[in-house]
């Protein structure tokens, strides 16, 4: 099997992506948001159920549709992230937002990177140096 090459971006097509990247972890950051709010309420109803319970209660599943939702938004939280990855862009973290793109600096392959709140991408790091190691760009 051919191993497929991972696109690199220069800096310039690494902020042109910005927006849409933006707009699409904003997406994904309401949908976790909801998701963990929705996780915690489910907590605390099995609480509460586990405490009202009679002994040898034999009732059908009360949290079946709860859970099932729990789990369609997991599914499309999985899908916002695998089009990050798609994109050829690295999602670090969702919240707050870290986004690495793989890039080429006098022929060093490293990360361009950007962290939500800043206007846009001006820094990089190597591949292993982590959010840490991060530099200006140079000429930014």
């Amino acid at each position: 099997m051919k191993r497929v090459e991972q696109p690199t971006f220069t800096i310039s097509e690494a902020n042109a992506m910005l927006p849409q990247l933006q707009e699409d972890l904003f997406k994904l950051q309401l949908l976790a948001q909801h998701f963990e709010e929705k996780y915690e309420e489910l907590q605390i109803l099995k609480g509460k159920r586990e405490l009202a319970k009679p002994q040898g209660s034999t009732d059908s599943d009360p949290f079946f549709e709860l859970e099932s939702q729990l789990e369609f938004m997991r599914m499309e939280i999985d899908l916002g992230i695998g089009n990050f990855e798609r994109k050829g862009v690295m999602l670090k973290m969702i919240n707050p937002g870290l986004i690495d793109f793989p890039s080429l600096l006098n022929g060093e392959k490293i990360l361009i990177c950007w962290k939500q709140g800043e206007a846009r991408i001006s820094h990089y790091h190597g591949w292993n140096d982590g959010f840490i190691g991060r530099k200006p760009y140079p000429e930014c």
